[in-house]
């Protein structure tokens, strides 16, 4: 560059005689600043301060959901409550009508039925799911639910779907008569899928000692009741996607349910697990109840069995009740066979109990009376060596 050109357009952007022409000093002072052949660079310019929200969590959010599901929480508390949702812990005491009280305690999730609620933009009743697969677990035991937990973390916190979930766990929480007396909600940005989030849940009751049921007095010859489910529950769902990948169904598909009603595909899979706490804590009081089993991972194959002592086996006839049209949906579109079917899903029977043979009548005319649709399905019977610890007949 020569000097025409130099003058034309100024002096370098670098020196400090252009730095002191922009600040409006007067060339005379400038030149006094520095010699015709040094200059010194301008520092850089100040970069604006880094909050929570700039790395993707937002404080703000978490308050505004908080607020909203305090109400709901409300809903669910229960005398013995202290102190919930707002503290660093809860306080909750033991009922004084136990006196020598044994606390229960089970966690659980979901599973991939998330990606179905996710897929179908409905998240109202997962968090009966949630619930309900905790309660149930611990119920098995005998126990009466007292409170229960939460996690839910997702990406980025979007305060109406959370709103939505947590709703959800508060309507749990209700139907099983424990106390939502806290949670978690926590945002890790770049470890989901925008738009996803994952729960686990945490119950725990209280039941009395002389009282706490473990399948120790299960003898052959008792029988078993089974109590219908609401559909799939909350376990499966990673076959169930894979059916729906192969055979191509639409979730908005019209589907019939066996109940009459128009509903479709994804409505059926979505129906919320059903909760017994209710009507089995009060066949308790009436019927000697020996042993008890939730059909979760692993079907009625699975789990029928798990309370039962060494020696002892179930024997299981499926003629007894009737399988939903849902089951039969997946068996049929995945060619799914009746011995991965059984090993998977509940097959309509979510939850057994275990009652000797001379109380089976009167515990399916209490059970009717709650609202339960209850079979006697099978019966225990001695265990033959090489064969399974349930049996299909």
């Amino acid at each position: 560059m020569d000097d025409r050109a130099r003058s034309a357009r100024g002096p370098p952007k670098s020196s400090l005689l252009y730095q002191a022409a922009v600040a409006g000093c007067p060339d005379e002072t400038a030149v006094g600043l520095v010699s015709s052949s040094f200059a010194f660079p301008l520092p850089p310019p100040a970069m604006t301060g880094l909050s929570y929200r700039d790395a993707g969590v937002d404080i703000d959010a978490g308050d505004a959901l908080v607020e909203n599901i305090k109400p709901f929480a409300r809903r669910t508390m229960r005398p013995e409550v202290m102190a919930g949702i707002g503290g660093f812990g809860a306080l909750i005491e033991l009922p004084k009508r136990y006196r020598e009280p044994v606390l229960v305690a089970g966690t659980d999730g979901v599973g991939t039925k998330l990606k179905l609620a996710f897929a179908m933009g409905r998240h109202a009743t997962i968090g009966v799911d949630l619930v309900a697969m905790s309660v149930n677990d611990i119920l098995v035991q005998g126990a009466e639910p007292l409170f229960f937990l939460d996690y839910y973390v997702c990406e980025k916190l979007d305060v109406a779907t959370a709103t939505a979930v947590v709703r959800g766990i508060a309507d749990g929480c209700e139907q099983a008569g424990c106390a939502l007396i806290g949670g978690e909600t926590a945002e890790h940005p770049g470890a989901f899928p925008v738009g996803e989030y994952d729960l686990a849940g945490f119950a725990v009751g209280v039941v009395e000692k002389s009282k706490a049921i473990d399948g120790t007095r299960i003898e052959a010859g008792d029988g078993l009741i089974g109590l219908a489910s609401s559909g799939l529950h909350s376990n499966g769902y990673s076959l169930v996607r894979k059916v729906i990948e192969r055979s191509g169904a639409a979730l908005d598909a019209p589907f019939v349910d066996g109940q009459g009603a128009p509903i479709t595909l994804g409505d059926a899979l979505l129906a919320p697990t059903r909760i017994y706490v209710e009507a089995v804590r009060a066949l308790l009081d009436v019927v000697d109840v020996k042993g008890m089993a939730h059909i979760t991972g692993g079907g009625l194959a699975e789990n029928t069995h798990r309370m039962f002592p060494e020696g002892l086996a179930a024997e299981l006839d499926p003629s007894r009740w009737t399988r939903p049209p849902l089951f039969e949906w997946l068996a049929r579109e995945g060619g799914i066979a009746e011995d991965e079917m059984r090993r998977t899903f509940n097959c309509g029977i979510g939850f057994v109990l275990v009652v000797g043979a001379a109380e089976v009548e009167a515990a399916l005319a209490f059970l009717a009376g709650t609202g339960e649709s209850a079979a006697l399905i099978g019966r225990v019977r001695e265990r033959v060596d090489g064969a399974g610890r349930t049996t299909f007949t």
